[in-house]
């Protein structure tokens, strides 16, 4: 049976482009109240580590000082096999409640990570971010006025986390081995490179018909035998071409 820190510590929280450091100390702090430990911000724009983000932070200094930081989103999301995207603005992508979906990233086998996104303060996340989520979830909030601050965001996705922790899984058979989300994006560029040969997409309209694949294979969710198959076809696909190319 896995206890509820542990099922918390495996979630990943990550933050693209934060414009303030006193938010990010904020942040630090609410992840300690709810029992959250890893964060990790992509390409800050501002000091994590100043005096107003210690300030902020309050008794959650070993939160703030072990945050990671990267360069781009998908060094974030390594080695993840589960990502939710969150946002304020209405999307074409199916946006859920925080209470219906954040329990699915705690359905993984501790040894595989999960990861919760949140935008920047002055844009949100970019519909080319919201490409490495499999999920999407939007906070409810008054329409007249909706955007909460980046902190506020956080503490009520990490409340709602908490909220739905699930702490007997000695029923649970064997768990599925998740593909990740970088071997995933591997099997995208495959897939992408495939389409362009065969000409089923073209340039200018690959990047519009690979959102689509993209949320298509999101739902699905594969493990790591399915991603395996599915990029064993793209290969045969490739070696038919190059070997009877007069018959396609």
């Amino acid at each position: 049976m896995f206890t509820q820190e542990q099922k918390l510590a495996s979630i990943r929280i990550v933050i693209v482009e934060p414009a303030g450091d006193r938010n990010i100390g904020a942040i630090s702090r609410v992840m300690k109240n709810f029992g959250l430990q890893q964060l990790i911000l992509v390409n800050p724009q501002c000091d994590p580590h100043s005096e107003e983000a210690q300030h902020m932070a309050v008794h959650a200094q070993d939160v703030l000082a072990a945050a990671q930081i990267v360069e781009t989103l998908p060094e974030a999301l390594q080695g993840c096999v589960r990502a939710i995207a969150t946002t304020a603005r209405w999307r074409e992508m199916p946006l859920e409640h925080p209470q219906a979906a954040l329990p699915w990233l705690l359905e993984t086998p501790l040894e595989q990570a999960s990861a919760l996104i949140f935008g920047p303060e002055c844009r949100g996340l970019s519909n080319q971010e919201l490409n490495y989520a499999q999920r999407f979830v939007r906070i409810p909030t008054n329409p007249n006025y909706s955007s909460l601050n980046l902190a506020q965001a956080v503490a009520v996705c990490c409340y709602e986390l908490t909220q739905s922790v699930p702490f007997n899984h000695s029923d649970r058979t064997a768990p599925l081995d998740y593909a990740a989300i970088d071997e995933l994006e591997g099997y995208y560029q495959h897939l992408q490179e495939v389409l362009l040969t065969i000409g089923y997409v073209y340039p200018h309209t690959a990047a519009s018909r690979m959102e689509k694949f993209r949320q298509i294979f999101n739902r699905a969710h594969l493990d790591k035998n399915e991603l395996s198959m599915l990029r064993g076809i793209l290969t045969q696909m490739q070696w038919a071409l190059q070997k009877k190319p007069d018959k396609f």
